[in-house]
């Protein structure tokens, strides 16, 4: 027998010869070796252009040609047992002291073992991965390499063994599985990778373990085994996925109803997954293939009704679609409402302080006419108050608020919802910072519309209370004016002109209202402390109507008259002359 290597190694050199104080071979090496040796720069001292120049092309030509010669060590041939011997015992010594220096590196250990493999030495390749395995035991890829290797040379109890100790003690990794059960598919031994496979699911594997496991047992056409592990399978995940897997798997063998029994338990068990688009379009589209149209449809609106508008978009373009195709006018008209509902809903979570887009939802509610979707958007609009406690930021909110009331009381007919609508927008509003009259009168309007005064009363004198304005006032008075209570419009005149003692219109109408009672009186007396003020709005008003002056004509005050004729005609003296023409 005769062998060819070549020469040098570890043991090729002079065994007396000690080694260098730095010797690569031996792992270690001293500072000064591992210097970068440069040489040392050198100045240009003439930087002009050379005559003749040239290419880099020429440059690594020239290289090329001077290279030298590969040193190659001699061959040598092995021609008897003893020179093998000699060849193996050296091998092992360049090995083993490979292995001392890098003792973690797997790849080191596997060339070893490799090599004597290649020696026919399957005794020592097997000690060098048992070996192998006392240090990196937790390497999957050193179990793989020793199983294969005992799978190659046709150990199979031994390759056995090895995946049993590998699956045992590494049961993550799904690749030692994978190999195991290859191996015994390949032996044909069918009934110890079913046993293979029941160990791994032990461990719960993920979803690619137990679908190996059902196209395992499908191969060897085993269903009802496949389908027991299809129940185990969406028992251990229930997933959307997982079922629409299984689902499949009985479609495709003609088991409509179970297929249909399967989606229903997932729509039951799933129906608030954040994955669950998935299952109702697939359940939907089980349904149109099997030519139940009614059902899909049916699955289609409950699940827009389930699924969270911001995962829906897939849902609502399968849905349309299916109308278009399958659906009347109004099914279609329904179908965009919901696209449309959608679009709204995603502007909405967008930014939820846009109230345009809450008016142009509400509207679309309001079209389709369903009350309890209706107040849920409005509670879910009016739920978004304005951050700051700003009247400009509250200008469009409030709105919503008004909107809503008369939806209850109109639309929905709903008279305590309504009450509830205002009572909870008025404690909402932060009145020591500003106010809107327009929701008083309103809650006042609307207690009276229901014939309670005393509610509108009271609404109109809390606002009077906690924020007053001119137009609270205003109405407050025409209202009691309305059904005669005077005694009643003198005490607002009074609160009004002690909120607002410059306000002229104030005066002039408390005026008017003693004058038409035939109080001249306290007519004439509210005109002189009118007059009286130091600080009025506009003055001018009390001429240009000529309320003062024709109240003293027509009482024939005329000494009075010319008194405030030349007390005005200091205040406002341009606005004096028609009155003296008027006396004169």
């Amino acid at each position: 027998m005769a062998l060819t290597t070549r020469g040098g190694g570890a043991g090729g050199g002079d065994p007396a010869k000690a080694p260098s104080a730095s010797d690569p071979s031996l792992g270690f090496l001293t500072k000064r070796d591992t210097e970068v040796k440069l040489p040392r720069a050198t100045r240009v001292k003439n930087k002009t252009p050379a005559p003749i120049q040239i290419t880099a092309e020429q440059i690594l030509r020239e290289a090329r040609e001077r290279q030298e010669p590969e040193i190659r060590p001699p061959k040598q041939k092995i021609t008897d047992t003893h020179e093998l011997s000699e060849y193996r015992l050296r091998k092992r010594k360049e090995f083993e002291d490979v292995i001392r220096r890098v003792r973690w590196s797997v790849s080191a250990w596997v060339k070893y073992a490799r090599w004597e493999e290649q020696q026919r030495d399957f005794a020592r390749a097997r000690s060098v991965y048992e070996r192998a395995l006392d240090v990196a035991h937790r390497d999957h890829t050193l179990w793989l390499k020793y199983a294969e290797f005992e799978m190659r040379n046709r150990f199979v109890n031994h390759a056995r063994n090895v995946w049993d100790r590998a699956v045992s003690l590494l049961p993550r990794v799904d690749q030692l599985w994978y190999k195991y059960i290859h191996m015994e598919e390949l032996l044909g031994a069918v009934a110890n990778a079913r046993q293979v496979f029941e160990r791994w699911m032990a461990w719960r594997p993920d979803t690619a373990g137990w679908n190996s496991y059902i196209k395992f047992e499908l191969r060897y056409g085993e269903v009802e085994r496949a389908r027991a592990i299809y129940e185990r399978f969406v028992a251990e995940h229930p997933r959307p996925d997982t079922f629409i897997r299984y689902a499949k798997f009985e479609m495709k063998r003609g088991e409509v109803e179970r297929a249909r029994r399967v989606y229903e338990r997932a729509a039951d068990l799933l129906a608030d997954d954040e994955d669950a688009e998935v299952l109702f379009v697939a359940f939907a589209e089980f349904e149109e293939r099997c030519r139940e149209v009614e059902r899909a449809r049916a699955i289609y609106k409950y699940a827009l009704d389930r699924v969270p508008k911001g995962r829906a978009e897939e849902l609502y373009r399968k849905f349309l679609a299916f109308e278009k195709q399958f659906g009347d006018r109004e099914g279609i008209e329904d179908a965009i409402v919901g696209k449309r509902r959608f679009q709204y809903e995603d502007e909405v979570r967008k930014n939820p302080l846009n109230y345009d887009s809450w008016f142009d939802y509400i509207r679309l509610e309001e079209s389709v006419g369903n009350k309890d979707r209706i107040r849920e958007v409005y509670e879910r609009a009016i739920s978004n108050v304005p951050p700051a406690e700003e009247k400009r930021y509250w200008q469009r909110y409030i709105y919503l608020w008004i909107n809503y009331a008369l939806y209850e009381e109109l639309d929905a007919q709903d008279i305590e919802r309504t009450r509830e609508v205002y009572k909870e927008c008025l404690r909402l509003i932060p009145h020591k910072k500003f106010t809107f009259a327009k929701i008083w009168l309103m809650a006042a309007q609307f207690e009276i519309r229901q014939r309670n005064l005393k509610s509108a009363r009271q609404i109109l004198g809390n606002a009077i209370g906690m924020a007053p304005k001119g137009k609270i006032f205003k109405k407050y008075i025409e209202i009691e004016l309305y059904l005669g209570n005077f005694d009643r419009c003198r005490t607002l005149y009074e609160k009004y002109i002690e909120w607002s003692p410059a306000n002229c219109y104030a005066w002039r109408k408390y005026a008017e209202l003693e004058k038409n009672l035939s109080e001249t009186d306290r007519a004439r007396s509210i005109y002189e402390l009118a007059i009286a003020q130091p600080a009025l709005d506009t003055p001018e008003v009390l001429w240009k109507v000529c309320s003062l002056a024709d109240f003293l004509l027509a009482n024939t005050h005329f000494i009075g008259l010319h008194n405030v004729i030349c007390i005005c005609s200091v205040i406002i003296p341009k606005q004096t002359d028609g009155v003296q023409t008027m006396l004169y």
